[in-house]
């Protein structure tokens, strides 16, 4: 018996459906969600979430929100969540570079938190992009 997952973001439903684990970015490193967990409230980081069935993996870049398990149902509450075949690298590359370029100048506490959070955002929808192509065999 696996779990029902949802995840969810505010402006609509990403994936609904039966997973046999999750993979989530917590706040104090990643940790794993299997069926019989016990029951969880807790905050996500910016980074990768990977959902297993039958042996294979799935990746999505989130960036932050909150992770819940009641019973054999985890709920995803996210910031915002793409599945790697949505992201344009060109575009995280970009974000990435703005990110980097900012931490460059001197900042105030709250810019330089607001810096890393898009630099951990950007670099997460890279390393999960970066899985599909080695899965196609794409090349870089």
């Amino acid at each position: 018996m696996g779990l029902k997952l949802e995840i969810v973001t505010a402006e609509s439903p990403v994936f609904s459906g039966e997973v046999d684990a999750v993979i989530a970015p917590g706040t104090m490193g990643q940790f794993t969600v299997l069926p019989h967990h016990a029951a969880l409230m807790t905050m996500l980081e910016p980074g990768e979430l990977c959902l297993r069935v039958a042996g294979q993996e799935t990746f999505m870049a989130i960036s932050g929100g909150y992770l819940e398990v009641i019973d054999e149902k985890v709920i995803v509450l996210a910031d915002a969540a793409e599945r790697a075949d949505d992201i344009d690298d060109a575009r995280a590359q970009a974000a990435m570079k703005r990110a980097q370029d900012q931490m460059k100048r001197p900042l105030s506490p709250a810019e330089s938190a607001a810096a890393e959070a898009a630099l951990r955002r950007s670099l997460a929808r890279l390393r999960v992009s970066e899985r599909r192509k080695k899965r196609r065999g794409d090349r870089i």
